[in-house]
């Protein structure tokens, strides 16, 4: 048999083996968020899979729990803060790189990228002893600021990518023609890195909001976050009612990731 027949018959069924293999790993990730779906419909007053019975107790107990509630709006506003200041801090860090306005770009970037690099529980207790020494402990502003830091690597990474696939010189251009730095940049630049940086802000705003390791050192005795809330609940016993607020996580990450993908495309910049 010819040997580039035989190649181009072995490449179909490659092919499938690579698809089917692929298929399995996907379905195997996917498993614990499908057994964490079908316990928050349990009657059950404790986690059973599969469920036996359908309700939607849980959920109306979860949004009628003043402490969830609580929970969940601290978590928002410090996710929507801390993704605002990631934004504009990463997209500026992230020019600067890219256009060489700083000495040692490269040092920069990798200064920028050192928190996805240093574990999270190592990265809470240094900021837990930092934030004692300077009076920031169990503060609002001490911790969004720990989530900025936490949150900018994304956008510097996303912003940087996007910036790569801009032709600088029509930024140039439009200086030539009498704009100044900050207009060119607004109406030439910035429209063209949109992607990048909206694809950034989505995953800050999703690292932020599901944090533990830092927020769980740095919160104040009076404030808790969602997940920290459903980190403690687990310790204390696991029920449906944490399976529901896992599962109203899931779907508003789900809506989120859909709406910027329709507005932005944002997976060809990540």
């Amino acid at each position: 048999m010819n040997p580039a027949a035989a190649q181009s018959a072995d490449h179909p069924r490659q092919s499938r083996w690579l698809a089917a293999s692929a298929m399995a790993v996907i379905v195997f990730l996917q498993v614990p968020v499908l057994v964490v779906v079908l316990a928050a419909f349990s009657k059950t007053a404790y986690l059973t899979i599969p469920p036996k019975g359908l309700t939607l107790h849980w959920f109306q107990a979860v949004l009628q729990d003043p402490e969830y509630l609580s929970a969940g709006w601290t978590s928002l506003w410090l996710a929507s803060a801390s993704t605002a200041g990631a934004m504009v801090l990463g997209l500026v860090a992230a020019y600067a790189i890219h256009r060489r306005l700083l000495p040692f770009a490269g040092a920069l970037t990798s200064l920028f990228m050192a928190p996805l690099i240093v574990p999270s529980v190592v990265l809470g207790v240094a900021l837990l002893q930092y934030y004692t020494l300077t009076g920031l402990r169990g503060s609002a502003i001490g911790l969004w600021l720990a989530h900025v830091v936490i949150t900018v690597p994304y956008v510097v990474r996303a912003s940087l990518s996007s910036l790569a696939a801009v032709d600088d010189s029509l930024e140039d251009a439009a200086r030539v023609l009498g704009a100044d730095g900050f207009t060119s940049f607004r109406l030439v630049t910035l429209p063209l890195v949109k992607p990048g940086l909206v694809a950034g802000g989505l995953f800050a705003f999703i690292t932020s909001l599901d944090n533990v390791p830092v927020s769980v050192f740095l919160l104040a005795a009076s404030q808790t976050t969602l997940p920290v809330k459903i980190f403690t609940s687990v310790e204390q016993g696991v029920d449906p009612s944490v399976a529901a607020v896992s599962t109203l996580l899931i779907v508003l990450t789900a809506i989120v990731l859909l709406l910027a993908e329709r507005w932005t495309g944002f997976h060809k910049h990540v």
